[in-house]
């Protein structure tokens, strides 16, 4: 599997060699967008082609097209771990936000 931008948008592609298709999904929405193609420039223009069909398709409903990622996540955590977090937090002088976002950031590098 790889992966293709188009703007701000994110998108997964595989590769169906029964079909021979390569086939996209936007995965940095909630909203299910999805593309096609049978070559690369395909592909390509078919990404750039739903983007614009899934923002037409939010105008005529009176929606906003949904901006990917608000910067928010939720998480459900246990009683402890939420304990050892905000302790960790406050030994470190630092919001719970600040902490987790720092904590996410040293995992991911």
């Amino acid at each position: 599997m790889n992966t293709m931008q188009y703007e701000q948008y994110e998108a997964l592609v595989t590769y169906d060699e029964d079909a021979e298709i390569f086939h996209g999904e936007v995965t940095n929405l909630r909203d299910v967008v999805t593309f096609q193609g049978q070559s690369v420039e395909e592909l390509k223009r078919a990404f750039a082609e739903s983007i614009a069909d899934y923002r037409a398709f939010c105008h005529e409903r009176g929606e906003t097209p949904e901006e990917p990622y608000s910067g928010q996540i939720v998480v459900r955590v246990q009683p402890p771990l939420h304990r050892a977090v905000v302790s960790a937090a406050k030994q470190a002088g630092i919001s719970v936000n600040d902490w987790v976002e720092a904590t996410l950031e040293r995992a991911l590098n």
